[in-house]
């Protein structure tokens, strides 16, 4: 695995829009991408968007593939159970993994180090060799257990994203909401990107989120 190799894993929370977002701009951007589905998140993903997204991990990788028009082997895809896979050994650890969204099951399971699933596994990886975590939990309200897997995990440098779009860019549809969240977690990651206006760069009402 390459050092600017980047990871995303989609979890079961609504809002997987965000993460499709968020591969189609690292696309883009022409970074590799280790792509995760977990069996929730393929449920999601067909309640909450058209997409006829395929379930075996080579067929969701040529899936995204010729959607995004990315290059040959530019997304690769693993299963929840492919202990083979790179990402699940230190001696593979990419620069950086996003998990977006994060349900608050991945969250529990990252904060106590459970590595069930290859996802969770993964996370555990970046934890220990040191590299960028980002969590895009989504729930609401937070419960008790919810803010304090959260702090810990905050503690040990994670950052923590939730899903909260802001409005000071008065978005017109959706798709701007979706991509203020888009561009927040590629804003982490380092990758340039032009999703919308910066606070302070357009006039705007009010004070800023």
């Amino acid at each position: 695995m390459a050092a600017s190799d980047l990871v995303l894993a989609l979890t079961g929370a609504s809002g997987v829009q965000y993460g499709i977002r968020v591969l189609e701009c690292l696309v883009r951007a022409g970074a590799p991408v280790h792509l995760m589905l977990s069996r929730p998140a393929q449920v999601v993903l067909g309640l909450e968007t058209d997409l006829a997204v395929p379930g075996r991990p080579a067929e969701i990788a040529r899936f995204f593939t010729a959607r995004f028009d990315a290059e040959p082997g530019q997304i690769r895809c693993y299963g929840p159970e492919q202990w083979t896979a790179p990402v699940a050994s230190g001696s593979s650890a990419p620069r950086a993994m996003v998990v977006c969204p994060c349900s608050t099951a991945t969250l529990s399971a990252v904060a106590s180090g459970a590595s069930r699933s290859l996802i969770e596994r993964a996370a555990d990886v970046v934890l220990k060799e040191r590299r960028k975590l980002v969590l895009v939990v989504r729930e609401t309200p937070f419960s008790e257990v919810h803010l304090e897997n959260m702090l810990r995990l905050a503690r040990m440098g994670v950052v923590i994203m939730p899903a909260n779009p802001a409005f000071y860019h008065r978005p017109q549809t959706v798709d701007d909401l979706i991509d203020f969240m888009a561009a927040r977690v590629l804003d982490h990651l380092d990758i340039a990107h032009e999703l919308g206006p910066r606070w302070g760069a357009a006039p705007t009402q009010g004070e800023g989120a």
